[in-house]
């Protein structure tokens, strides 16, 4: 299996049988075009509606590799905000459902922000891409914090103490499905600010993971995303320090 990081959530994973492309934004090392080429059938994952998880160019594929089988797995939200129509998707899901065919079994599992993350089988191993499941408001949870919603410049009014159960909740609803992973693809994002890599951290607490691979670093830069490899080397999981677009990694 091959993991290559094309852009902030954007991943492809690559199979003797098929490749799946994770939450497409863009591709500036323009690394996709020799992975879809290579006539496997691909499988595309757009976990939401959010334009640094979906991007219409994917559609266009289909004309650029015309030899190249596509599925598209879309969540439904993205129909939802008109991002996309009906027709455009082969399969849409929301959380609770699965798919299958004889390369791969998909479930879409919950987010505590927009649409889904996905849980994805392929020759025995099992890939989890969190999208945009994560404790995003972790910063305000500080020890003179007492509950309750509170005012931000930058989110308005939020209650994070009650996000953050929504998010466990969301880890919960996974366990029952399975406790491990081989391939966890997960945000580490700066932007947070202070405890940005909490809720990898309470990820990894609860589910055994094989490789740990950070995402959604842009804006904050890669050496950002490497804070989390302190807490990856206590649990003596493997960590994916990742340098560059384009940069693969062999498993």
């Amino acid at each position: 299996m091959k993991l290559t990081y094309i852009f902030h959530s954007g991943f492809a994973v690559e199979t003797h049988s098929c490749i799946l492309v994770f939450d497409y934004w863009m591709d500036p090392a323009n690394c996709l075009p020799e992975i879809l080429s290579k006539g496997k059938p691909v499988y595309v994952f757009a976990s939401h509606f959010h334009e640094d998880h979906f991007s219409r160019e994917i559609f266009s594929w289909r004309k650029h590799f015309p030899h190249t089988p596509m599925t598209y797995i879309l969540s439904k939200d993205i129909i939802r905000h008109r991002r996309c129509q009906r027709e455009e998707a082969d399969v849409l899901m929301v959380k609770g459902n699965s798919w299958c065919d004889k390369n791969i079994k998909v479930v879409a599992a919950g987010s505590n922000d927009s649409g889904v993350s996905w849980i994805v089988e392929v020759e025995g191993k099992r890939i989890f891409h969190a999208a945009d499941l994560n404790n995003w408001y972790a910063r305000f949870l500080t020890d003179d914090y007492k509950g309750g919603t509170i005012w931000s410049m930058e989110f308005g009014e939020i209650d994070p103490q009650k996000d953050e159960k929504l998010y466990l909740g969301e880890l919960k609803d996974i366990r029952k499905i399975t406790d491990c992973f081989d391939v966890v693809m997960f945000p580490v994002d700066g932007r947070i600010g202070n405890g940005y890599t909490r809720g990898a951290r309470q990820f990894i607490e609860q589910f055994q993971t094989g490789l740990f691979v950070p995402m959604h670093f842009v804006a904050s830069g890669f050496k950002s995303a490497w804070r989390m490899k302190e807490f990856t080397d206590a649990k003596q999981i493997p960590f994916w320090k990742i340098e560059r677009e384009g940069e693969s990694f062999d498993i």
